[in-house]
């Protein structure tokens, strides 16, 4: 254990050490991070980013009575080695381990679960009023990011913040990054208040110059007075002085003695206070600031050269979609792209160079993306809007009105569907298919390997109605094969027939349902394997056919059980009293926390080994 950092081993020690150890105990926070995440993996360049500024709210706050509130929650390592986890911290995102995110659970310091983007300073915001209410004074502060400001929720709750008249701290973290480089008006904005620290020093300087002379004080009361006709052309902060807030900075937010000022002048302002904080991302870590998307979440890698610890590389379902809509973009010129500040994250970097005009970065701002694509469409435009399954999440209700109700013609191409493994709980992919397959005109695809993805790619982008594709993060699967038929509107293909059993996967569960199907064959008993490519509208015909000479159809899915494919499976053989009993295999309905995905599999009800325990046993309480 390094110097400094021994003393710290609970909330609060920070406050014992004295000022001059604050840049030798970033240095070693800094250096303690790498280790962890080059170990595990993680989020490194945003949490060397607010190393500082983690310290220096650590020394103005005191914890648990004080709330600390983290946008999406990815730069929490520091505050959680600073809150006695730190010899936790070797086993980050690992099964049983530290979340990557702010856990509850793990420590009081933690005020909420989080892992999305835009809510911390409503969330803050509620826990200042609660803290009215009680008539208690702890000091609450939220740390939003300039990406997340991109995100509509942010902005409601600023403009209720300036409204709600109670004492709150918000912490504009600038780095000018979300996952990829941010874009748009608040991002043009902030740049130009980035490049106005100058003016602020002259202004000052100029005004105790003035203030020095009676003469000289008249002057300066009288641009006092003027100041309000022309400060929204050159004052940083305007915006969010309009909004009612009181506006400090831009401070440097890695000078921690500089924020320490901020955040004591912050503290004697009657109402809501921003401090707008640049920092760098990867700050401290020579490739990351080189490469801060590429370290913004990397798997273990080696500290000596950031370089991963990966053998051979296969293709990824975000590589075959990357190569795949580039090819259907240079065939279709009404082929477009929309994401939501994720272009590297999603594959959609290839297409952004190769056609600047047809790709389009709304920001953090999913609701937004789903509703433009709709607009995109109403005039011949085929928008694909590639986003992580459970950021999708957020545009549920323009999906449902906006696309589907107007019946538009957009693919939603849904990444990170299924479990992602160490990101946990809000990044888990398991609720599209419910949430989805229930929209009246929407059609829902999952490939088995990338031959089929981008088939059904290729499928959805001449369909002149809604359609999403979900496909898993990594690479399982991935291989093409050359028996991969063609897609055809809501039918299944089957891979293998036989009799009595039939085992119907969804999406990237092939090798299992091969070895479920295997175990049965040795066992003397013919096992049809289908794979059902469509969830939305499923194969019914197939299932009627199906029911001739099979007692039991298994279905399998890697998504949450109720709403799923399984049971709208379920309740279409029971409304057409087929002679079968349906056996639904998914994910147990809860929240899935972080580890490897076969762990999380056989812990959460989908391990091949857990359904040939409940087939035999099926088979013994109706064969016996």
């Amino acid at each position: 254990m390094t110097k400094i950092l021994s003393k710290i081993n609970q909330a609060n020690d920070i406050r014992k050490l004295p000022e001059d150890r604050m840049p030798a105990l970033a240095a070693e926070i800094r250096q303690y991070i790498i280790k962890a995440v080059s170990k595990n993996g993680g989020h490194l360049a945003s949490n060397l980013g607010t190393v500082e500024l983690t310290i220096a709210l650590h020394r103005f706050l005191h914890f648990p009575e004080d709330r600390l509130v983290f946008d999406v929650g990815h730069q929490c390592y520091t505050h959680k080695i600073l809150t006695g986890r730190k010899e936790a911290m070797m086993g980050l995102r690992t099964e049983g381990g530290l979340s990557g995110f702010p856990k509850r659970k793990e420590s009081d310091c933690d005020v909420i679960d989080s892992g999305h983007s835009s809510t911390s300073v409503s969330v803050a915001l509620g826990l200042a009023k609660a803290r009215d209410l009680k008539g208690e004074n702890s000091r609450i502060v939220a740390v939003i990011g300039d990406g997340s400001l991109s995100g509509g929720p942010a902005y409601e709750a600023l403009n209720n913040a300036g409204r709600c008249k109670t004492n709150l701290i918000i912490i504009l973290n600038d780095n000018a990054m979300s996952i990829s480089p941010n874009v748009g008006g608040m991002a043009n904005y902030l740049r130009t208040v980035r490049m106005s620290a100058k003016y602020i020093d002259f202004k000052g300087n100029v005004e105790q110059v003035l203030n020095r002379t009676a003469m000289g004080s008249k002057v300066a009361k009288k641009l006092q007075k003027m100041k309000a006709t022309f400060r929204s052309m050159v004052i940083p902060g305007e915006f969010f002085t309009e909004m009612g807030l009181t506006y400090f900075g831009p401070v440097d937010g890695h000078n921690m003695t500089e924020l320490g000022r901020a955040l004591a002048a912050a503290e004697k302002i009657d109402g809501a206070v921003i401090i707008h904080a640049i920092t760098q991302k990867g700050k401290g870590y020579r490739f990351a600031e080189q490469e801060p998307s590429r370290f913004h979440g990397i798997p273990p890698f080696n500290p000596g050269n950031g370089r991963p610890f990966a053998g051979i590389v296969k293709e990824t379902y975000t590589d075959i979609f990357r190569d795949e809509i580039v090819k259907l973009a240079q065939k279709n010129p009404s082929v477009l792209a929309v994401t939501a500040a994720m272009s590297d994250g999603t594959g959609l970097d290839l297409f952004q160079n190769l056609f600047p005009d047809r790709f389009f970065d709304v920001g953090i701002a999913e609701g937004h993306a789903a509703s433009f694509a709709a607009g995109l469409s109403l005039d011949g435009m085929h928008p694909v809007l590639a986003v992580y399954s459970t950021f999708l999440q957020r545009a549920y209700d323009e999906i449902l009105e906006d696309i589907c109700l107007n019946d538009r013609p957009v693919t939603l191409a849904l990444d990170r569907a299924g479990i992602v493994g160490s990101d946990g709980e809000t990044h888990q992919g398991i609720f599209d298919i419910a949430y989805l397959s229930h929209m009246p005109g929407m059609t829902l695809m999952a490939p088995r390997n990338g031959a089929e993805l981008r088939k059904m790619l290729a499928f959805s982008v001449q369909y002149p109605h809604p359609c999403a594709v979900r496909y898993p993060r990594g690479r399982k699967d991935t291989e093409y094969l050359p028996e991969c038929a063609d897609i055809a509107y809501g039918k299944a293909e089957v891979l293998h027939q036989g009799n009595g059993i039939a085992v119907m996967f969804l999406g990237t569960l092939a090798s299992e349902a091969e070895e479920i199907a295997s175990h049965f064959r040795g066992l003397g008993r013919g096992i049809t394997v289908v794979n059902a490519r469509f969830a939305a509208p499923f194969d019914r015909n197939l299932i009627k056919e199906l029911a001739a000479n099979h007692s039991l159809l298994v279905t399998m899915e890697e998504g949450v059980k109720t709403g799923g494919f399984g049971e709208h499976v379920s309740s279409f053989v029971m409304e057409e009293e087929l002679p079968m009993h349906v056996m639904t295999c998914a994910l147990n309905d809860t929240f899935i926390p972080h580890g490897t995905d076969r762990e999380l599999r056989k812990k959460f009800g989908l391990s091949t080994e857990e359904i040939i325990s409940r087939i035999e046993q099926y088979l013994k309480r109706h064969e016996s």
